[in-house]
């Protein structure tokens, strides 16, 4: 009785695992490519950090490399939202940049914005550190992040001609409006297909060993 007991414990870890591998992965690409979603957050990044690059809604004052100052990027924000006869880029009307958190101030380690969560919690980003350099394999979800600062939509409260900025090495700043950085957009939200983690085989393994060993315990108890 006791074995029984040790092997049905080990059955219920690897269903576990199972589910926390398959269900609970916070970073999923979208069926598309187009966006990624953070499940810890609920809300959807685009998959290409510099799509403003391409001024694919015809935004003036956008730089070829796709910098800009911050009016200009709530301009984009706005032509994103207007696409396509106004449902939207993607099929959606509800873009905007990425929040800031204030109270944090001019600091690394910040966790508390959008940008923050995704740099550290998400992507294994090191502060001081250039997120191109170190990170972890969700990097692989996005194309084109820039070394360089990203506007949020957060503007600056002391000094309304200045808004906040994240960096791509982990820190938070607020300088003029009229600097040219990038943007990058994100929604509320789920996507509606989003593909699913697959789970380590070792996993698979882990659970099917474990049935295997129920059955032939079952069938001990059976003949006894």
């Amino acid at each position: 009785m006791k074995t029984t007991k040790n092997l049905l414990a080990a059955v219920a870890l690897s269903v576990g695992l199972l589910s926390a591998t398959g269900a609970n992965a916070v970073l999923t690409l979208s069926a598309d490519g187009t966006v990624v979603n953070d499940t810890d957050l609920n809300i959807n990044w685009l998959a290409n950090a510099n799509l403003a690059a391409s001024n694919t809604f015809g935004v003036s004052g956008i730089n070829a490399n796709g910098t800009m100052n911050w009016n200009t990027a709530q301009s984009w924000i706005g032509a994103m939202n207007a696409s396509n006869s106004g449902t939207g880029y993607l099929g959606f009307s509800d873009w905007r940049l990425a929040n800031a958190d204030p109270s944090c101030g001019f600091s690394y380690n910040c966790t508390g914005s959008e940008m923050g969560h995704l740099f550290y919690n998400e992507l294994g980003g090191v502060a001081g550190q250039s997120i191109l350099i170190t990170h972890n394999t969700n990097l692989n979800l996005f194309q084109n992040v820039q070394s360089y600062y990203y506007w949020s939509g957060t503007e600056y409260a002391p000094g309304p001609t200045s808004a906040w900025t994240f960096t791509s090495h982990g820190g938070q700043d607020a300088p003029s409006k009229n600097n040219l950085l990038f943007a990058w957009a994100v929604r509320p939200g789920q996507i509606a297909a989003v593909t699913a983690p697959v789970p380590e085989p070792e996993i698979y393994a882990m659970l099917l060993a474990g049935l295997g060993l129920l059955g032939v315990a079952r069938r001990r108890l059976t003949l006894r």
